[in-house]
């Protein structure tokens, strides 16, 4: 049989190892296929780089971002990043996850605001889009959009996402002034933060990239289980109910961006149907 690919999961960990055996992996990666589903495979060091380019080189339908998430700053080196692009294959797409991370603070901001500059220096030279993880600390205040904007501006000709995006309007409009977009994924689905809700049901859908973040936030109705690439079809459907718009809509206009953005040609891909559906 032959599945139409419908929605890409703009960002997904499906690749790494530290979250799923082989087993899980390939029977994830079955289910998605299945439901007409593609899938980004984002590095948040130089070990799942790697894994991100192997998993994809050997799946159809499956991109890889690569880069060092501000969690790992104080623990990978840029060059690495670099040794991945010069000799990157096709199914390198972007650099990513990276940014600035104030909240858990697991590597001193000086490193994390050096290692962001230096990715960004490596989006620019191989004119590649950009994922983008931004998160402020506990208490808010914007010190870390302060930080982060202070050198996304010394750039010129970045395009990218602000991934798993979580806070205020005012930094959305600020962010979507750039002509960056916006990742949603299904915090949108279980959110009871009425300036959230909001937020997700009026971002301009031109604008919206739809994720999953697996394995992590897993959406509604799904909560409490392992997230999966798959799943990012609820993130869809909540999407088309909150605005009132067919599914179809909601998976043309946001497949597109994705497409736009990571320049990601899809195929269509013969795949053995799942023996059972997926289970954890």
């Amino acid at each position: 049989q032959t599945s139409i690919m419908k929605l890409i999961d703009s960002h997904c960990h499906l690749h790494d190892s530290e979250f799923y055996d082989d087993e899980t992996r390939e029977r994830a990666y079955r289910e998605a296929i299945h439901v007409g589903v593609a899938m980004i495979c984002v590095g948040t060091d130089t070990r799942s780089s790697h894994e991100a380019v192997a998993f994809a080189e050997s799946h159809d339908n499956v991109w890889a971002v690569v880069g060092i998430h501000p969690h790992e700053a104080a623990a990978n080196q840029a060059s690495e990043i670099r040794e991945l692009l010069v000799h990157k294959s096709d199914a390198v797409v972007g650099v990513g996850e990276i940014g600035l991370d104030y909240y858990y603070d697991h590597s001193p901001r000086g490193v994390q605001l050096e290692r962001l500059g230096e990715q960004l220096r490596l989006a620019v030279e191989f004119d590649l889009p950009v994922s983008f993880h931004v998160r402020d600390e506990k208490a808010g205040g914007g010190a870390v959009w302060r930080d982060f904007w202070q050198v996304f501006d010394k750039f010129t000709n970045v395009r990218g996402v602000l991934h798993s995006f979580t806070d205020t309007p005012a930094n959305l409009q600020a962010g979507l002034a750039r002509g960056l977009y916006i990742g949603v994924n299904g915090i949108s689905t279980f959110t009871k933060d009425p300036v959230q809700q909001k937020m997700y049901r009026e971002l301009p859908l031109e604008r919206m990239l739809l994720e999953t973040d697996a394995p992590y936030l897993t959406p509604a109705p799904f909560r409490g289980k392992m997230n999966i690439p798959a799943y990012v079809g609820k993130v869809a459907e909540f999407q088309a109910r909150v605005r009132g718009i067919s599914l179809d809509d909601i998976a043309r206009i946001t497949t597109a961006n994705t497409q736009t953005l990571f320049g990601v040609k899809l195929c269509e891909k013969t795949y053995e149907r799942p023996q059972e559906n997926f289970r954890h």
